[in-house]
């Protein structure tokens, strides 16, 4: 217990400059994954001479926080950016990952004279992309909402695919007729478990009154961490079915929605620093020297070979523009997760599981180096950007459980077509109105003739009765103005 004040020191000092890290990527225009490695890198035995070698440990360590960062991308991935990009977002996360493991395998067997489970192995581990990476990356990128969206909901769902193919070719499985069933199953029990679980969060949350405001975000995460433990237990995907819940949680109408995507980002960041950091510490400089040629050579595989045909195979289909599918090719970051999966078969005690893990390390430091930092240029290259869009209006609620009531609060965002509407134009239901208005931080009370403008925000009191239908119309003049009715817009 001595030790104690130095530990949890040390440990703020190394979050504090990831955070601070942070802040530095952002000038670079790269991932702040790189800055977190070089953090663990300078504790580990090269720098500070800490020891970390434990596989197993990491491993685990790794899936956790995985199931963190799932976690937060799903509780903050968008349904309405997502769904036009379905069909080929579930196409580069299933399809995808088969046709890298497959040209990846086969390239390793022949240029590094791989046995083939072995070369079929390193394809698994490199054909995940990274949620960490992808999430902090495109969020801020600028490009379109449906080539975001497909990004997005590709790293969010192939972890599940690749964690199953590379436990499967680790433990030595007999590939049979009914090895495609297996992972079949895996899939959609997952997928089922998830939404299932998310659905029945979301149903506990919206009719629990709850004593502290800080308990919604707590108990959401908790529920998209049973879900992994149910997939897992189920024989299932428990990462699957920790994204799908937090997509089914994020989605739906949350008791302080803010506040819970607030926790759950913070959370993901700690999961991230954390990792890295890891990830960092259990790497030695002197081993990955060795590793430097053949992880270029499996990196450029992928980057060059194995990812451009995936990607062409896979959005044939919805006839995605070359620019984009170029472009998608080039996006296939790799971060933390290959890394990951690359410690399951060290953890076994596989023959080359060693080289395997360094030569991952070699390839993401590079790759993420060259891929980050070109990103940005393609996309205006290409001309993928788009004008900053009007963001969704924001719609928070706490339950007033006594009065068989809700408090909404709205925050009318930049672009919003509520700038400019009169608040009798509203014409909210009967059983609800607007109670206060705060505008460049003082509040009043509204009248009829109150015109909204932007950054204001309401507070509006609604019957439970009527608390559907009321955000339904104010989502609606957000999106079409006060004649929303009149040209087809009902919200949603």
């Amino acid at each position: 217990m001595d030790d104690l004040p130095i530990i949890l020191g040390a440990g703020a000092a190394v979050l504090l400059a990831s955070v601070l890290a942070v802040r530095v990527s952002i000038r670079l225009g790269l991932p702040s994954l790189l800055l977190y490695l070089a953090i663990g890198v300078f504790i580990g035995e090269a720098g500070l001479g800490v020891e970390f070698d434990n596989p197993t440990l990491t491993q685990g360590l790794g899936l956790a926080a995985l199931v963190m960062i799932l976690t937060e991308g799903g509780l903050t991935t968008r349904w309405p950016v997502v769904k036009p990009a379905l069909g080929p977002g579930i196409a580069l996360s299933t399809v995808a990952v088969a046709v890298t493991i497959a040209i990846t395998g086969a390239a390793l067997h022949w240029l590094l004279g791989l046995e083939w489970r072995a070369a079929l192995l390193w394809g698994a581990v490199l054909a995940s992309t990274d949620a960490a990476a992808v999430f902090s990356v495109l969020r801020t990128s600028g490009i379109g909402r449906r080539l975001a969206g497909t990004l997005e909901l590709e790293s969010g769902l192939n972890d599940a695919p690749t964690y199953i193919a590379v436990v499967l070719l680790a433990s030595g499985a007999t590939v049979d007729w009914s090895l495609p069933l297996v992972v079949v199953y895996q899939l959609a029990a997952g997928a089922v478990i998830g939404a299932v679980l998310g659905r029945l969060g979301s149903e506990m949350l919206r009719r629990a009154a709850l004593p502290a405001t800080g308990l919604y975000p707590l108990a959401t995460v908790a529920v998209c961490v049973a879900a992994y433990s149910a997939g897992q237990l189920a024989s299932a995907s428990g990462l699957l079915a920790t994204y799908i819940a937090g997509v089914v949680l994020g989605n739906t109408r949350l008791p302080h929605r803010s506040d819970t995507l607030s926790f759950a980002e913070g959370l993901g960041w700690i999961a991230q620093i954390g990792l890295f950091v890891l990830l960092g510490m259990f790497a030695s400089p002197g081993r990955l020297l060795h590793a430097v040629v053949p992880g270029l050579i499996a990196g450029a595989v992928v980057l060059l070979l194995a990812r451009p045909v995936a990607v062409l195979l896979s959005t044939a289909p919805f006839r995605v523009p070359w620019r984009e599918q170029v472009f998608l090719s080039w996006a296939g970051l790799r971060g933390a997760v290959p890394i990951v999966l690359a410690t399951i078969p060290l953890a076994q005690g596989l023959p080359g599981a060693q080289r395997l893990v360094d030569a991952v390390f070699v390839l993401v430091i590079v790759f993420t180096l060259l891929q980050g930092a070109l990103l940005g240029p393609l996309a205006r290259v290409f001309r993928l950007t788009s004008a900053s869009e009007p963001t969704e209006v924001q719609v928070d609620a706490a339950p007033l459980d006594e009065l068989d009531a809700e408090l909404l609060q709205v925050r009318i965002q930049r672009g919003s077509r509520l700038h400019g509407v009169y608040l009798a134009e509203l014409r909210l239901p009967a059983g609800s109105g607007v109670s206060l208005v705060v505008r460049e931080g003082k509040g009043f009370t509204p009248q009829d003739t109150t015109r909204l403008q932007e950054y204001d925000q309401l507070l509006v009191v609604t019957t439970q009765r009527v608390r559907d239908a009321t955000e339904r119309r104010l989502r609606a003049v957000d999106r079409a103005g006060p004649l929303a009715r009149w040209r087809g817009e009902r919200g949603g």
